[in-house]
């Protein structure tokens, strides 16, 4: 078994800590997001919603999903994970003051396409097709 979590399927379940962890700093991050002002075009005026913070084992790692609020264009999503890459050592440097964790952990923002998949499946099933199969 691995250190850190259950082997369930080839996949490793995060342990408490990291889900604590990835809390914490989603939580952080929603409130630096909301008061901090950017320079950079791509995030001015811009509602970043951040849906998951996944943590590495050693905590020194933060994966970030994140997209703008009410887009659904795939292109905006990811030009907007490319703008938070861009601003990831600022955000880190605020993140730092703002969370209690020896490490503060390398961000790295990833387009959370999860809501977009999610719409496609419900537009699925809601063909009468699939909606008789069903029922």
């Amino acid at each position: 078994m691995a250190r850190g979590g259950k082997r369930t399927g080839g996949s490793v379940e995060p342990s408490q800590r990291q889900l604590r962890a990835g809390e914490l700093i989603r939580h952080a991050l929603v409130d630096i997001l909301i008061r901090e002002e950017f320079r950079d075009p791509d995030l001015q005026n811009v509602t970043v919603t951040i849906g998951e913070v996944r943590s590495s084992p050693d905590l020194r790692h933060a994966m970030i999903f994140c997209s703008p609020l009410g887009v659904t264009d795939k292109e905006t999503i990811e030009k907007t994970a490319t703008a938070l890459n861009r601003a990831a050592s600022f955000l880190r440097g605020r993140l730092g003051r703002q969370i209690d964790m020896k490490f503060t952990p390398q961000l790295h923002f990833i387009p959370d396409l999860s809501y977009d998949e999610a719409s496609a499946m419900d537009a699925v099933f809601r063909r009468t097709e699939v909606a008789r199969d069903l029922d």
